[in-house]
């Protein structure tokens, strides 16, 4: 198998480490739109590098990974569709819903595969919650805590590309509340804050978040976020049901300190980011990747569920924006739209 991965930078980088160690993929084309990452990275792979994306297509390939900005990746993976091409993409589709949606409908017309990059799928700790759901053992689930705290804010010049705290970080929280919970989100109530260094105010961003989201069974969800953690990376998620309560990420390097006197000692050394801490949920959902192509198991993660996410995203803006709650019905979605 010939896989063409679009994009050199961190978790490009991650991505193509991951398919050049695995037995199923032969080979690998490397493009970037820096061309020297992309030949560094091929000659440290041992692989080749393409000088651009045009090369990817005409070279021919059996698979597509798209790591590019986020601007580039709805006009990819419509190429990628009309070439019958398979498309893991990081998320999302797009910044925006028109985008999402058309990437979509390029996808569906060709009937190619599109597997979308939300890793927490593939984390031991969320597929534990999961199953602790769906196994009763909670009993009936009432309230569900998740959060996502960077350590330090993401570069000035990326922000305004980024889509905001609610698309481009909060969404991965979404993604895994209904992937956990089997529940949809039927309305929230979002508002933001930017005290924090100015250039979020300049890129018209906050750098902290937060949502109320009521599920469509009445069980109530918080979701918060925050660019500014600066104990560590802390990726958390708590379900409380009438029967027990269960924890996602709590660990020996959750960056978190007890004030009581017999509390555990803090981490000696807490996430930093989110490739340390989602290290093998990266390599597993690529490995999983491969099988998809192969025919070997279902996509696990399609552009409906990436599209689902992206809608909760833009009602928590709506609802910042007119400080107001927003039920998802507001938020065109796949059906309507197309």
């Amino acid at each position: 198998m010939r896989i063409g991965v679009i994009g050199t930078g961190r978790i490009g980088t991650l991505h193509a480490r991951t398919l050049s160690r695995n037995r199923e993929v032969g080979s690998l084309i490397l493009t970037d739109a820096d061309p020297a990452r992309a030949q560094g990275l091929a000659h440290r792979l041992g692989e080749t590098a393409a000088p651009g994306v045009d090369e990817i297509f005409r070279w021919g390939v059996d698979a597509v990974v798209i790591t590019t900005a986020t601007s580039a990746h709805a006009e990819l993976i419509g190429r990628a569709a009309r070439s019958g091409l398979p498309v893991f993409c990081e998320k999302p589709i797009a910044l925006d819903l028109p985008g999402t949606l058309q990437a979509l409908a390029e996808v569906e017309s060709a009937g190619t595969v599109l597997q979308m990059g939300f890793q927490r799928r593939f984390d031991a700790g969320y597929a534990g919650a999961r199953e602790a759901v769906r196994s009763g053992r909670l009993g009936r689930l009432h309230t569900v805590r998740a959060m996502t705290c960077d350590q330090s804010p993401p570069a000035a010049d990326w922000l305004p590309l980024s889509g905001g705290l609610f698309r481009d970080t909060l969404i991965h929280d979404f993604d895994v509340l209904r992937w956990v919970t089997g529940r949809e989100v039927a309305g929230v109530y979002a508002t933001g804050s930017d005290a924090g260094p100015p250039m979020f105010r300049e890129a018209g961003d906050i750098d902290t978040g937060a949502a109320l989201l009521t599920l469509d069974d009445g069980t109530l969800a918080t979701a918060t976020a925050t660019r500014l953690n600066g104990a560590g990376y802390d990726v958390r998620m708590e379900l409380a049901g009438e029967a027990d309560t269960v924890v996602v990420g709590l660990d020996d390097r959750t960056p978190l300190a007890s004030t009581e006197p017999t509390g555990p000692p803090p981490a000696d050394k807490p996430w930093p980011g989110f490739l340390e801490r989602f290290g093998p949920a990266y390599e597993a959902e690529l490995n999983a990747f491969v099988e998809v192509v192969q025919g070997e198991r279902p996509n696990p993660c399609d552009g409906h569920e990436a599209l689902q996410a992206l809608r909760v995203a833009e009602a928590c803006e709506v609802s910042r924006r007119e400080r107001r709650p927003v039920l998802l019905a507001e938020i065109p979605d796949r059906a309507r739209a197309l």
